[in-house]
């Protein structure tokens, strides 16, 4: 996918580190109300590193994503964290954590069995007693098609795409996301790119059993949210159980 390769250079122009300030407040408050003494967090999927930028005032963070492109970026923003490059379906460290995160990058996990593989490194790079904290794009039971658009100016370019999220098949386990971007360069020329991203769909029965059989034990939340016309963020809170 280009925009985690050739386009990620623009990635700081779609989605702005600033845009993720509120939500990382609940994350972080989540994180400490499972247990106040959390400091180390590892993140699967970590992107740009935007979540991170506001999490790391508090926690020691980890930070891997499978495109060396998008680790780049998130160095630049976050030079004090460790960057990691590798697949949250097969990484292994030689650490656990205290609570492990995954955003939205898990939303491209396929199939079940994707879905399985992903939790199972978050469960082996745990603490016993910790928490896994995911923030999926949808659940079946909330998914909602539809268009949205945005984009900013900085540092002489600018961007704007328009993102469509399209109605699932009927029984599928997966829709289609199509972006399309619009490029305005240093020297004022303008360039197209779009591409179609496939994401999964699963259910909140599905997820909770994922969980299940890899061993941890989730509850799924709807935290109050207000902005950008999205009321609440949906949310799954899992832990590994203690010895």
């Amino acid at each position: 996918m280009e925009l985690y390769n050739s386009l990620a250079p623009w990635m700081p122009l779609l989605t702005p580190a600033e845009n993720y300030r509120l939500e990382a407040s609940i994350y972080r408050r989540l994180f400490l109300s499972h247990n106040p003494r959390t400091r180390t967090v590892l993140e699967l999927g970590c992107g740009a590193g935007n979540n991170a930028s506001h999490l790391k005032q508090r926690f020691t963070m980890t930070l891997t994503d499978r495109s060396p492109q998008m680790l780049r970026l998130s160095r630049s923003q976050n030079p004090e964290c460790t960057h990691v490059q590798g697949d949250m379906r097969t990484l292994r460290l030689k650490q656990r954590f205290d609570a492990v995160f995954i955003h939205d990058a898990i939303a491209y996990m396929q199939t079940v069995d994707e879905l399985k593989e992903a939790l199972a490194t978050a469960y082996v790079h745990c603490e016993p007693g910790g928490q896994v904290l995911i923030q999926p794009d949808y659940f079946t039971e909330t998914f909602k098609a539809g268009t949205s658009h945005g984009g900013i100016d900085r540092d002489g370019r600018g961007m704007r795409y328009l993102m469509w999220v399209e109605e699932p098949q009927p029984d599928s386990h997966f829709y289609n996301t199509h972006f399309a971007f619009l490029l305005r360069h240093e020297d004022g020329s303008v360039t197209a790119e779009q591409e179609t991203h496939t994401m999964g769909l699963f259910s909140e029965a599905q997820w909770l059993e994922s969980l299940a059989a890899v061993g941890l034990t989730g509850e799924i939340l709807q935290e109050p949210y207000a902005d950008q016309g999205i009321p609440y963020l949906q949310l799954i809170s899992a832990r590994r159980p203690a010895p």
